[in-house]
Parts: structure tokens; C-alpha cells; sequence
């Protein structure tokens, strides 16, 4: 079945749809209905025109809706050979080795088209589709035919000129080159002025113009752009040069006057000539003055022309390229005025009693004319006398006073060579305020000088002075100098300045009257407590003469100068002093301000008095206790004496530590013990409380193993108060030492009891222990002979040789008995350097488990 379709006779349809294009391909779209079968059974065949660019993508289509079997194939132009391209009958697309030279082919999904991208130029020529549908049933065959044309973008474009630098007048031609392009081309010719206008200047198909009577304004930049159906693109641009001139030259003369019979010029002005005339290349210029040539170049400046350089100047342009040339030629007269304007001003005369106005204006030709003018001086036409000189006019005017304060006086001139007149005025003004009058010394002192100026006024006014004893100075304008070598100026003798005005009857006056400088201050007693800074014054009354600087010196006669004690702010006019901190003994006493001038000198002195502040009240403490069981931390109350005089800012608590050192003794068989506590105490330490109103303070951070004492005492500023009695802390209320002590002195009774009945025992019992009753008390016929009344006496017998002769010589012989006695640690006596034979008790211990330790000593002497 599928031979004999492949067999049938084949039916060309022409057909030519509109192309359109969709993701850079070109595609000729196919009839979208369903396939119809021609009621004759006959294969259908449809037409249709695709067009590609090169590297491009297309789509082919083969028939609207996707059959059951297809094969595509290609006839190359020119043959009739139909050679197979891709097929699918029906077991999946099969593409041939003929595609790889037509491009990238793949089929499209879903469908029998065919996408050829990057499409060569090969690829132009006929594609056919054989479509076959219904293959089971009644098969249907469909023909389609595409033929593709593969269209080439144009190439850049090439401008070629014939002629690139064209002589005005000439022909030539610009031709556009292209490598490729698919015709059918339209050429566009592009003209750029130097100013950026572009404009088209022709187009069509020809690739070529010509340009016949070439100008100047044919002179920019030309371009070619080339168009097809696929694109369009431009060449680079050329210069085209166009050679001319040079035309008839311009002169332009800066600065510009024209005359009957040129150009003129100011002399000494700088002159420009320029030349131009238009040419390509540009012109060459010749400068020549009558007929000589003085310059090369477009412009010839003539810097401080002079009336010498009257005559005609030519200017030759030449085209060097051309080897053309054109000359013109214009006449130059200098002209010369004065320079600048008129000069006016007013000046005195007879001995500056009347004025004269002076206008001049010299220089020019011919000479400028000047007139004064003003209705004042039309007053005064028959009292004045002018005199004419060349470049210039003066006049005298009257004296005795009759030209008022503030007249303006104009004068007028004229020359030929200006256009308009120039003018010049002057007044005549009274200097303003009145003659001042100064003296100052110079720096190393040598001479005193006194100045005199009445400054402003026109004309200027005539100073002098005239002093005392011939020290005088004549006459000078605005302003005169008196120099005095320093200590010759006359005290309490006016130096008088005299300023006279050519507008004034009279002159004007100023007086100086030299005198030594007078001090002031604003208290001559200063009174101020102790601690305080002080501000003495000290301030020199108005004077005329200026004075040294103003020294201060202190109470013992030092100059005082910048330091952390004294400080000194100063003017011309005054200086202050401020003593810091003050003290009584230091800062107390007379100060001295001092200063002089030319003429003499002067000092002032000012008394400080630094005052210690009242003593403050004495304050006593009344308690000091421990707060705690930890003995870390006191609590103090004091009180303070109201009824005395002064007062008091602050309290100053003072406390020191008492350290233990103990000490050492011998003990009756010659052993080292301790036999006492000596008490060292340390500095005091200051705590300063600056609540006044405060009347207790607890201390706190105590070392518990040490003693201490406390005292008080008031402050009043830099005042201390004396002292409080020292306290030692007491212990808190409910502190052990009561139970300890009477512990002991129990114990203490307790072994002497034991002691007494034990001696009791053995006294009665002697039979039984004889020679423990021996041993203790002797024989029983020693007996002693010498009545002891006290028992310590025979301890000290016993010290001192272990036994005693009797009045009569003979030792006794009865034993002494020392009975000890409890004595309380709290009436124990401070031991003395030699031992006690007393018995010695101990305290008992704090722990009730130790034995109690009782010594007892007995001496035994026999008969």
C-alpha cells in the first residue's frame, strides 16, 4: 500500500501566502482547515514560499494537522533530482545524511514540521512533504511544496572617493562597496557638516554617484548606508576636503575709528590689524607698511603705536596649495590726546589765606581745550585772575573768607581726536572736627613727641607749634611733629598747635599740657579674712602725656610678676592685682603701685590686711562605745560650747590605735617571764566632718585586736578649735568580762579553801604521816623562836638566805607558814622591779575543765 502511494501521479497547487516571522525565523504559513480528499480520489497538492536568512532559523510546515506517515525532501535549483531529506512511517522520525548540508534540522514535536536553524546558504531550493493520512481505510495523499529562499544580509558597506581633497570647481565620485547582500540594495548617501547637521544628499539602486562643480560647502563628513530586505547598515565616515581661495581679504582694525580718510588710532593705545580670507587650506599672510613688508601672519599688533606709524597698510593672502593669492590695502592716521582725563585740584596760596585752582591736562594733538565752569565761578569772573599756559589753566581766587565751605569747582576739556568731552572737579572742604592733639614716647624712651594733625580738608591746612622756651616747629601741611628729648618737656606749660584753612579767618587751636602721672585706686585699706583672694586696684587718672607700664611691687618691696601667688591684669589705663590664698603672716602689709612718664613719676601705696578667722568653740565627746561583739565599729556623740564667741564650719575627728608589746622579768629561781604589757600609741588621723550641725559619727572598719582613742575638735575655715579629752571606746553592755572575772575569783577562793583544809588534815593526822608533817612543817621540837607576825616577812627571810638569827644570834627554830591570800585582777597593783615573795595566783582560765595551779612557799628552820 505504502509503494503504490509512493507511486502516484503528482498535482502541483501554486499557492502564495504573506510570510511572517516569530523568534528570528521565517516562516510561510500553510492553510490551517483539515485536510480535504478530492472527490476524484486524486492526490491534493498545495504550494507555498518560505524565506530565510543565513545563520538564521526557519520553519517549514508540512499540512495542518499531523499525519500518519511523511517524508521530506530537497531539490537542489537548477535540477530536477528530489532527494529525501527526513521520513517517519510511522516508527518515529529518521533523518538523512543529505541534512547535514542544509543545517541544523529537527522535527518538531507533535507535528511533521521541520526547524532548519543556522541555515545555510545551501539551503535555497525546494523542500517537499509527502503527507499520508487514513493509511488503514481509504489513504489520503497530500503534496506539500516549500520552496525556501535563503536571503544574505548586507555587509558592512565600503566608501570609496575618487578624489578626497577636490579642488573648487572640479568633478568627481563616491562609490559604495559591498561584499554582500541579497538584492535587491538601496544605497542612501549621508552629508555631515562640521557643526553635526547630517542631511541626505541622494538615493536609489546605483551604487555609485557622481559630483560635478565641486564648492566649499560640499567640504564634511560623507557616509554610505546600504538597505536590503534583511538589514541595513552604514560605512564609516570620510573627510571630503575641498581646496579653494584664498577670496579677497578682510581687515578688521581693533580698536575701530574711522576717519575721512581710514582708520585712525590713539597713540601709545595698542592697534590690531587682522586679516583673514577664506581659504582651504588656510592662507598664508603678508603684512606690508608702504610697501615694505614688517610682518607674516593673520595678525599684526602694534603695541604703543606712535604718530610715526601714520600710512597705508596691505595685506596679502595666499593659498600655497593653489599657488593663488589676493592683496587689499587701508590707510592708518595716529591720533594722540592727553592721556587719562583732566587733573583738577585746589590749592593754597598767600601763604594760605586764599586758593587757587589748578586744571591741567598735558600731552595731545593738537592741544586739548580747558575752561572752568559753575555758577560760582561766573560769581567771581571780575575778581579772579586766570592764567593760560600750555596744557593747562590756573586761577587765583579772592581771600578774606568769601568762598564758602563745600564749593565745587569743574573745568572742561576737549580734543579732536574724542568724541565727547572730558571733565574734572575739585572742592574746597573744611577739614571736619577740630585739630587733634596726642604726646607718645618712643620705645627706647629717647625722645616724647608730640603730634599735631587736623587730617581731611582740601587743600590741606597748615600745622605748627609753638611751646615753651623756644621749643617750636614751623609750619607743615595736615600734620606737624614736636620732637623732645625725653625729660626736657616743661611740666604744667601748655604746648599750643595752631591749624590755619585758606577757608578761615582765623586759625584753630589745640593745647597740650604736660604733666606726671596721678594714681588712684578704690580702697588704699584692703581687710580680708585668711584664705580668700584679694583684688587691690590701682588706676591712672586721664592724662595727656603716656605713661611706663604700671608696676606693682609686694609687702617686701619685690616686683610682682605672673606666679600661682599673684596674679596681674593690666591695661594702658590700669592694672589690678589679685593675691591668692592669703595668709596672714605672708601676705599681710603695704603694696605699691607705681608708674612715670616723660615728666615725672608717680607710686600709691595700699595696705592688706589678712585677718585669721575666730576660734571656734571647743567641743567635748560625751560618748564612745562599741556598737558590736566584732569591735569593728564605734559609735561617738559630742557636744559643743554655744556660748563662745565664734563659730565653726566642720568638726575634725581624730583617732589613733594603741599596739601590745610585752615585757620581760625574772621570777624567784631566776626563769625568764612575762611580767607586764607596755602600751604603744600611734600618730592621730585626721577625719574632717563638714556638717556643722552634726553631733555624732560612727566609725566603722576597726581592727578588732587593736585598742583605740578618740577626740574631737571644731573648725572654722582655717581656725582649729583645741581638742577634746581622748576617749578609749567602752564595751557593749552585754559583753562577757564580768562573768569571766568573777570565774576566776571563784576559782581562786575555791583552791584556797581546798589549800587550808588539806593543811588542817595533815597537822591532825601528823601521827599517821609523820613524815609528811615533817616534810612540811619539821621536827616536832623545832619550834621557832622569833614571833612572826606576818608571814610574808619569812618568804623574805627565806629569799634572802634561807634562814634568820634571832636578836641573840641563834636562827629559829619553828617553821613560818605564808597563808596565801586571793587578790582580783581588777585591784592587782602595777608590778614593781623587784619580785614579791607574796604568793602568786593566777587567774583561772576561761574553760572550766583546767586544773587550777596554787603556789605556795614555806620555810622550815630547826631549832
Amino acid at each position: 500500500m505504502v509503494a503504490q502511494l509512493l507511486g502516484l501521479a503528482l498535482l502541483y497547487l501554486t499557492t502564495s501566502p504573506v510570510p511572517f516571522a516569530a523568534n528570528g525565523m521565517s516562516v510561510y504559513p500553510v492553510p490551517t482547515s483539515a485536510v480535504e480528499i478530492n472527490p476524484n480520489w486524486e492526490v491534493v497538492y498545495q504550494d507555498t514560499n518560505v524565506y530565510g536568512v543565513v545563520g538564521k532559523a526557519v520553519i517549514l510546515e508540512c499540512g495542518p494537522t499531523v499525519p500518519d506517515m511523511y517524508i521530506w525532501s530537497f531539490t537542489q535549483p537548477g535540477t530536477e533530482a528530489i532527494r529525501a531529506v527526513v521520513y517517519n512511517l510511522g516508527k518515529g522520525p529518521r533523518i538523512q545524511k543529505l541534512a547535514e548540508t542544509l543545517g541544523q534540522i529537527t522535527i518538531i514535536s507533535n507535528s511533521a514540521a521541520v526547524s532548519i536553524e543556522k541555515l545555510p546558504l545551501a539551503a535555497h531550493g525546494l523542500f517537499t512533504c509527502q503527507a499520508f493520512y487514513d493509511i488503514e481505510r481509504e489513504p489520503k495523499v497530500y503534496y506539500y511544496y516549500v520552496h525556501l529562499t535563503v536571503r544574505v544580509p548586507v555587509s558592512k558597506p565600503n566608501l570609496l572617493l575618487s578624489d578626497a581633497s577636490p579642488v573648487e570647481g572640479s568633478t568627481m565620485w563616491m562609490r559604495c562597496i559591498l561584499e554582500n547582500g541579497t538584492d535587491p540594495i538601496k544605497y542612501t548617501w549621508q552629508h555631515e557638516t562640521r557643526n553635526g547637521n547630517i542631511t541626505v544628499i541622494a538615493q536609489g539602486s546605483s551604487s555609485i554617484i557622481n559630483v560635478t562643480d565641486v564648492n566649499r560647502n560640499h567640504t564634511g563628513w560623507y557616509r554610505c548606508v546600504a538597505t536590503n530586505a534583511v538589514n541595513t547598515d552604514s560605512s564609516n565616515r570620510l573627510w571630503l576636503d575641498t581646496i579653494f581661495g584664498p577670496d579677497l581679504p578682510e581687515i578688521n582694525v581693533t580698536p575701530f575709528s574711522i576717519t575721512e580718510r581710514g582708520y585712525s588710532a590713539l597713540e601709545r593705545e595698542t592697534v590690531s590689524l587682522l586679516c583673514q580670507a577664506q581659504s582651504n587650506p588656510a592662507s598664508q599672510y603678508v603684512w606690508f607698511y608702504n610697501n615694505s613688508q614688517v610682518y607674516t601672519g593673520p595678525q599684526f599688533t602694534i603695541t604703543k603705536i606712535l604718530r610715526m606709524h601714520t600710512g597705508d597698510y596691505a595685506c596679502l593672502a595666499q593659498n600655497t596649495y593653489l599657488n593663488t593669492r589676493s592683496k587689499k590695502t587701508i590707510s592708518l592716521t595716529v591720533y594722540y590726546p592727553p592721556d587719562g582725563s583732566p587733573i583738577c585740584s585746589v590749592e593754597p596760596a598767600l601763604n594760605h589765606t586764599s586758593l587757587k585752582l589748578i586744571c591741567s591736562w598735558p600731552g595731545g594733538f593738537p592741544s586739548p581745550g580747558l575752561q572752568w565752569k559753575g555758577d560760582l565761578m561766573q560769581d567771581l569772573f571780575d575778581m579772579t585772575q586766570q592764567t593760560k599756559a600750555s596744557n593747562g589753566s590756573a586761577i587765583l581766587l579772592p581771600s578774606g573768607g568769601l568762598i564758602p565751605n563745600n564749593s565745587l569747582f569743574t573745568c572742561v576739556g576737549s580734543h579732536p581726536a574724542l568724541k565727547q568731552q572730558t571733565e574734572c572737579s575739585t572742592r574746597t572742604v573744611l577739614p571736619p572736627a577740630e585739630p587733634l592733639c596726642f604726646a607718645y614716647v618712643t620705645n627706647s624712651q629717647q625722645y616724647l613727641m608730640l603730634s599735631c594733625s587736623w587730617d581731611g580738608g582740601a587743600p590741606k591746612a597748615l600745622v605748627w607749634w609753638e611751646g615753651p622756651g623756644g621749643q617750636s616747629k614751623g609750619g607743615q601741611e595736615n600734620s606737624n611733629i614736636l620732637v623732645l628729648r625725653y625729660g626736657t618737656a616743661r611740666s604744667g606749660k601748655p604746648y599750643t598747635c595752631y591749624a590755619q584753612h585758606p577757608l578761615l579767618l582765623q586759625p584753630k587751636t589745640c593745647r597740650l599740657t604736660l604733666e606726671a602721672p596721678v594714681l588712684l585706686t578704690q580702697r588704699r585699706v584692703v581687710s580680708v579674712y585668711e584664705g580668700t583672694d584679694v583684688q587691690l586696684t590701682c588706676n591712672l587718672r586721664a592724662n595727656y602725656l603716656p605713661v611706663n607700664e604700671i608696676t606693682w611691687f609686694n609687702n617686701r618691696g619685690a616686683d610682682i610678676q605672673d606666679t600661682s601667688k599673684y596674679m596681674l591684669l593690666r591695661t594702658s589705663a590700669w592694672a589690678n592685682l589679685t593675691v591668692r590664698d592669703t595668709d596672714e603672716t605672708q601676705d599681710s602689709g603695704e603694696y605699691r603701685c607705681s608708674t612715670s612718664n616723660a615728666v615725672g613719676g608717680a607710686e600709691i601705696n595700699v595696705t592688706l590686711l589678712v585677718k585669721r578667722h575666730p576660734m571656734p568653740p571647743n567641743a567635748t565627746l560625751i560618748k564612745a562605745t562599741y556598737n558590736n561583739r566584732q569591735r569593728n565599729q564605734v559609735e561617738l556623740e559630742w557636744q559643743v560650747e554655744t556660748e563662745a564667741n565664734g563659730g565653726w564650719t566642720g568638726f575634725s575627728l581624730e583617732h589613733r590605735l594603741v599596739s601590745e608589746r610585752p615585757g620581760k622579768g625574772r621570777n624567784i629561781n631566776g626563769s625568764q617571764k612575762q611580767t607586764e604589757e607596755k602600751a604603744v600609741a600611734t600618730d592621730w588621723y585626721q577625719n574632717i566632718i563638714q556638717d556643722p550641725n552634726a553631733r555624732s559619727h560612727t566609725v566603722q572598719g576597726l581592727t578588732p585586736t587593736f585598742t583605740y582613742q578618740f577626740r574631737i575638735m571644731s573648725i572654722n575655715y582655717h581656725t582649729v578649735g583645741y581638742p577634746s579629752a581622748a576617749k578609749t571606746p567602752a564595751e557593749p553592755r552585754n559583753n562577757m568580762y564580768p562573768a569571766v572575772i568573777g570565774a576566776a575569783i571563784g576559782g581562786m577562793l575555791f583552791a584556797a579553801i581546798l589549800t587550808a583544809l588539806l593543811l588542817v588534815y595533815i597537822i591532825r593526822n601528823r601521827n599517821n604521816n609523820p613524815r609528811l608533817h615533817d616534810m612540811l612543817f619539821g621536827s616536832q621540837h623545832s619550834q621557832s623562836r622569833e614571833n612572826i607576825n606576818f608571814p610574808e616577812d619569812e618568804v623574805v627571810s627565806g629569799l634572802e638566805g634561807g634562814g634568820r638569827e634571832d636578836r641573840g644570834g641563834s636562827s629559829s627554830p619553828g617553821p613560818a607558814i605564808a597563808i596565801p591570800r586571793a587578790a582580783s585582777p581588777l585591784t592587782i597593783p602595777p608590778p614593781s622591779a623587784t619580785p614579791s615573795p607574796t604568793p602568786t595566783l593566777q587567774a583561772p582560765p576561761t574553760d572550766d575543765n583546767e586544773p587550777v595551779n596554787v603556789t605556795i612557799t614555806v620555810k622550815a628552820t630547826g631549832s
